[in-house]
C-alpha cells in the first residue's frame, strides 16, 4: 500500500529549556523534521529519513547529543543511540561510546552488518574504525555550555517516521545523564526501552532513562498502537503506566503506519515538530 504522504516527527529531549533558548530549540526541531521530509518526499526509506534527522539534531550543540553532549562524573562524554527499521525488526545500537560525532550513524552500520544489535564502549569505536567513521577528540564535542552548567540534564532527541510504503522506523541518540557513573547506560541504546518500531509503527522515548528501562517504555507504547488507539491516546496512556510504576519523568513521541502522530510529556518541556500525513507542519514545546 502506498501512501499519498509520508510523516515524520522529531523530539529534542524531555526536561527543561532555557527560557533564551525555547526558540532555537524549536527551530532546530523543526531543521531536522524538514531534513527527514524531503527525503521522504523524494521516495527515500523511513530508515534513512530518521538517520538523517537525527544527525541534524546531533549536529546541533544545543541538543544533548553528538556535539553538546553532556558530561558524566568524571567529566568525560559517554553516548548512546539506537535506530530500528519495523517492518523487518533489523536494529542497531551502540552505548558508553565516546569521541564519535554522530552515534546514530554508528548505530547504522550495526544494524546493517545485522550479526549484532548492540556494541558497547571499545568494541563500538574499534567497528566504527573498521567501518570507516572518522573519529575525534572528545574536546571537539563539549561546548562550552556543557562545561560551565552542571546541572542535571535529561536530554535526548529522536525521531520516528513512515515511508511512502508504509514502512516505519525511529532512532534516539543521546549524550547522557549528567553526572552519572561512568559505564553507565540508559534507554538510548536499548531497543524496546527508548527505540522500538514494527508494522504497526515507531516510537522514540526520552527522560529518565532507568525509568523508562523499567517500563520498557518503548515497547508499551507499542502495544497500545496494536489494540488500535490512536497515537495522541497511546502516548498518553503510555507516559501515565510510566509514573504510576516509577513516579519519574519521561515523554516520547510516537508514529503510526497511517502516518498519524502523538507526543506526550510530563516534564515542563519536550521541543517536538513534525510533519504528518496530512502534510500540515506542527510545532510544540
Amino acid at each position: 500500500m502506498k501512501y499519498t504522504f509520508p510523516a515524520i516527527i522529531v523530539h529534542g529531549g524531555a526536561g527543561r529549556v532555557a527560557h533564551h533558548q525555547v526558540e532555537a530549540s524549536q527551530v532546530g526541531c523543526q531543521e531536522a523534521a524538514l531534513a527527514g521530509w524531503r527525503l521522504l518526499l523524494e521516495g527515500g526509506s523511513a530508515l534513512d529519513a530518521v538517520q538523517m534527522a537525527v544527525e541534524s539534531l546531533e549536529n546541533n550543540p544545543l541538543y544533548n547529543a553528538g556535539t553538546g553532549a553532556t558530561l558524566n562524573a568524571a567529566g568525560e562524554i559517554q553516548m548512546d543511540a539506537s535506530i530500528m527499521e519495523g517492518s523487518t525488526l533489523a536494529a542497531g545500537a551502540v552505548a558508553a561510546i565516546h569521541g564519535i560525532r554522530n552515534p546514530v550513524r554508528l548505530a547504522r552500520k550495526v544494524l546493517d552488518r545485522s550479526q549484532e544489535v548492540l556494541l558497547v564502549g571499545e568494541g563500538a569505536l574499534s567497528f566504527a574504525r573498521k567501518a570507516g567513521i572518522e573519529l575525534c577528540a572528545n574536546a571537539e564535542l563539549t561546548v562550552e555550555h556543557q562545561r560551565q552548567r552542571w546541572e542535571k540534564m535529561h536530554g535526548t532527541v529522536g525521531c520516528a517516521a513512515v515511508d511512502q510504503a508504509g514502512r516505519s522506523a525511529a532512532a534516539t541518540s543521546t549524550g547522557g545523564l549528567f553526572d552519572a557513573l561512568p559505564g553507565r547506560v540508559g534507554d538510548s541504546a536499548l531497543i524496546g526501552c527508548g527505540t522500538y518500531a514494527n508494522y504497526f509503527g515507531a516510537v522514540s522515548c526520552t527522560g529518565i532513562g532507568e525509568a523508562i528501562i523499567r517500563t520498557a517504555l518503548a515497547r508499551t507504547a507499542m502495544g497500545d498502537l496494536q489494540a488500535g488507539y490512536h497515537p495522541m491516546v497511546a502516548v498518553q496512556r503510555t507516559l501515565a503506566v510510566l509514573v504510576r510504576g516509577t513516579q519519574s519523568e519521561a515523554g516520547l513521541i510516537v508514529i503510526d503506519r497511517k502516518g498519524r502522530v502523538g507526543y506526550a510529556h510530563n516534564t515542563l518541556h519536550m521541543p517536538v515538530c513534525w510533519l504528518s500525513n496530512d502534510g500540515q507542519l506542527g510545532l510544540d514545546i
